[in-house]
């Protein structure tokens, strides 16, 4: 986890700004969503994870009205979505997998055209669009295609498209997808000025380290259904397999170090043991005084607490695991 959480100098907020209760989809036989329940605080940011077709944007496109639910009570904004859809719509925004950039025309004429779609006056209209390219370090680009945009910033562009309407709702469906390291990190950082603002991200992505890195919440989506729910440590700790990994130079080191510490999983191509361990102090301790007593001393020591790469594995099966998810665990 970060070392400051999403709402770090902020009070923690109560009230809800999505909530869905027995939210149900098919496509013919096709079960998408099994009576899912999300119960999402205003100011926050909120993470469903899930792998390739387990239902992440097909929710998203529901609660934010763009196709309909078989069955669920469903609220954002406040507003009942079954019965004032256009309320809703006037709460939210919405970052596609997608970008919605038109490139035949430049980054500005972009922005003023949601600025039209919004009913902006014209000097209102110029107004947002000047703010918002300056926030999202657009000017100098402003006047370009924005077919000529990077990846990166055809992103940002969408995204402060997205924010011409002042929504306080965000679905942002996997918006880091396919950008480089530095851009998503561009990217989180924005995410995170929003959520200090008061706005709440309903945020779907593939990338593990994205939820740790922003989410006040995780759900885990599999088959249709919620696996489970919680803040990135409380996920963790439902996962074991946490171990202590010694590594030798030495054969005959590696072997003494098994006969010393009984308990351990043997690797004799890589000279590594591995020792099952909560990650303590203590135990760490422990181990690292029974390899002394025996004159011990490994070339190499790890430890590995279960992260969400592991929980994610454990909740939908390694072979749903995205490709991203594959990158980190191997």
């Amino acid at each position: 986890m970060p070392a400051s959480s999403p709402g770090d100098g902020h009070p923690a907020p109560t009230a809800t700004a999505v909530s869905a209760l027995g939210l149900r989809k098919s496509y013919g036989e096709k079960v998408v969503l099994d009576g899912i329940d999300l119960r999402i605080p205003t100011g926050s940011v909120f993470a469903l994870l899930g792998p390739n077709g387990a239902g992440k944007t097909t929710a998203v496109k529901i609660l934010s009205t763009l196709i309909t639910a078989d069955a669920g009570d469903l609220h954002v904004g406040g507003h009942d979505l079954a019965a004032d859809p256009q309320a809703v719509r006037a709460a939210i925004g919405v970052t596609g997998q997608f970008s919605a950039v038109d490139g035949l025309i430049t980054g500005e004429e972009n922005m003023l055209l949601m600025a039209d779609l919004h009913h902006l006056s014209k000097q209102e209209g110029r107004r947002t669009a000047a703010e918002l390219l300056e926030r999202f370090d657009l000017v100098e680009a402003a006047k370009k295609p924005a077919s000529t945009y990077s990846g990166g910033m055809k992103r940002r562009l969408d995204l402060a498209m997205t924010l011409v309407g002042s929504p306080r709702i965000i679905f942002l469906d996997e918006p880091t997808t396919g950008l480089d390291p530095r851009s998503r990190h561009n990217m989180w950082g924005i995410i995170r000025g929003l959520v200090s603002d008061g706005v709440t991200v309903f945020l779907t992505t593939q990338y593990l380290e994205e939820a740790d890195e922003l989410a006040d919440r995780i759900a885990v989506l599999n088959d249709g259904k919620i696996a489970a729910e919680g803040t990135a440590e409380e996920l963790k700790r439902l996962i074991p397999g946490g171990h202590i990994r010694l590594r030798f130079t030495d054969p005959v080191l590696s072997q003494s170090a098994a006969d010393a510490l009984l308990e351990v999983t043997r690797n004799d191509e890589a000279l590594s043991l591995s020792i099952p361990s909560d990650g303590s102090q203590r135990e760490l301790r422990s181990i690292l005084d029974r390899l002394d007593s025996a004159g011990i001393e490994a070339a190499e020591l790890t430890v590995h607490t279960p992260d969400l790469d592991d929980v994610f594995l454990a909740l939908t099966g390694p072979a749903n695991v995205p490709d991203q998810a594959k990158e980190t665990v191997r």
